[in-house]
């Protein structure tokens, strides 16, 4: 079989291979005082990927993870998909019950977890179907009442030896993530390794990524694995600072121990911080990228006070995480500071690599670019995922009319910026008009009694 010459299967592993090569010595990770270089990191995924191997992995058998935030949990992103395996990371924050669901619907036949989180799963060992081995991450013993393998034994069962970082097909899975299940049993959405490595780009282009960047791991890996930053950030040779867990003043010491110039959260993390008694005035560049529940104008006017610049963008576990980015103008400069803030808390506009999105009425007709008709959100393009693992008619439902439906309702300003209103689910009727709780709850944020 001959090799192509102008084509390359797309794949973040090449990501890791790449700045081993040409940063063998530069930071990789930090965590509570210990450094990995890049060239300990791309040794330790090989091995990891080594040692799946060796317990009966094979290609496409899913890998799952209960993890924190810590360094095992980043290798993870690339050991696992070099044993051409899929990677599960599992929300740590979920019910015993629903890991379990989890863990037999994905059909992992191996656990990795934090000592501390797996104790949680001894009531519900005897639920799980096809896991057959328990990894403990943890420097002690394994969680009491379950039999683990240390971590570091079962590395033991892994080798040095070179690996290809290529896959056979950009097409085939590198991981599946699972949706909040808010409206019944999670659903497993599918990342490709096209997907995942096209969405890392636009990561590091639309937060600005450098070489140059550390970036705090104040959003969870298991989150889209970490909005595709898992694998973004070690393109372009930054260094990550591991956070076991999030809680505002450890931010506020770390950024300043370290020197962070990047970190994504959730606007709820971003209250904290902003509300918390060490926030101070930044001495340095620091790139807040937000996504989930819109930030309110309010909170962006108090970060920016505080020398933070911030990136919003918007998107679902469906998208890799974001597909919009609230792409920031130079007239805005000019506007007062209430409404350049309203500008900055719209979602925006497509991602670098996307097609281009759409807010659609019930017969998937545009609606008006005027700022004011509601529709449904639309996307499609190479940051769209494969499809919901092993539940065919829900993927046919979610990309009915050739877009993935969002469930979100927004509107399309004249300038191609797009706006959430709402949940479909959650818009309030009243008087027979459309009222979107975004919009009260930003309005109620922004009294000065509140």
């Amino acid at each position: 079989m001959s090799i192509p010459v102008s084509t390359t299967e797309l794949t973040p592993l090449m990501f890791l291979e790449r700045s081993a090569n040409v940063y063998p010595g530069r930071t990789a990770i930090v965590y509570n005082g210990s450094v990995t270089t890049y060239a300990d990191m791309a040794a330790a995924a090989t091995r990891l990927a080594h040692a799946l191997t060796a317990s009966g992995i094979r290609p496409g058998d899913r890998v799952a993870y209960l993890c924190p935030n810590i360094p095992e949990m980043l290798i993870a992103h690339f050991g696992v998909p070099l044993a051409q395996a899929v990677l599960v990371a599992i929300n740590t924050r979920l019910a015993p019950d629903e890991i379990a669901y989890i863990l037999n619907h994905s059909g992992a036949t191996l656990l990795m977890g934090d000592t501390a989180l797996l104790a949680q799963l001894e009531p519900i060992l005897d639920q799980l179907t096809t896991v057959t081995d328990i990894v403990s991450i943890d420097a002690g013993a394994g969680a009491a009442g379950i039999e683990t393998i240390p971590y570091r034994n079962f590395l033991e069962r892994g080798s040095d030896e070179p690996l290809a970082w290529r896959v056979n097909s950009e097409f085939q899975p590198i991981s599946i993530n699972y949706t909040s299940g808010t409206t019944g049993r999670p659903k497993g959405v599918l990342y490709s390794h096209r997907g995942a490595y096209l969405n890392a780009l636009g990561e590091i282009i639309h937060s600005q990524h450098s070489p140059d960047s550390v970036y705090l791991w104040t959003l969870p890996m298991f989150h889209c694995n970490g909005w595709c930053t898992t694998w973004a950030l070690p393109a372009i040779g930054g260094t990550s600072v591991c956070l076991r867990a999030v809680e505002p003043g450890e931010i506020w010491r770390l950024i300043r121990e370290h020197g962070v110039t990047h970190l994504n959260a959730a606007p709820t993390v971003l209250i904290g911080m902003a509300n918390h008694a060490d926030a101070a005035p930044i001495n340095g560049s620091l790139v807040i990228t937000t996504a989930g529940a819109p930030p309110s104008p309010t909170l962006i006017a108090q970060l920016e006070n505080l020398g933070a610049r911030i990136v919003h963008m918007y998107g679902l576990t469906e998208t890799y995480g974001p597909h919009t980015v609230c792409e920031w103008q130079p007239e805005w400069s000019d506007l007062p500071p209430g409404e350049r803030s309203r500008n900055m808390s719209r979602q925006g506009v497509p991602f670098i690599g996307v097609d281009p999105i759409r807010v659609v009425d019930e017969s998937m007709q545009d609606v008006t670019r005027n700022g004011e008709h509601m529709g449904e959100v639309v996307m499609r393009g190479n940051n769209v995922m494969l499809g919901y693992y092993d539940d065919p008619e829900a993927t046919e439902r979610a990309f009915a009319g050739g877009y993935f439906h969002s469930g979100d309702v927004g509107v399309w300003h004249q300038d191609g910026y797009i706006e959430l209103r709402d949940r479909s689910k959650d818009i309030i009727i009243s008087g027979g008009e459309n009222i979107s709780t975004i919009e009260v709850e930003q309005a109620l944020a922004s009294h000065e009694s509140v």
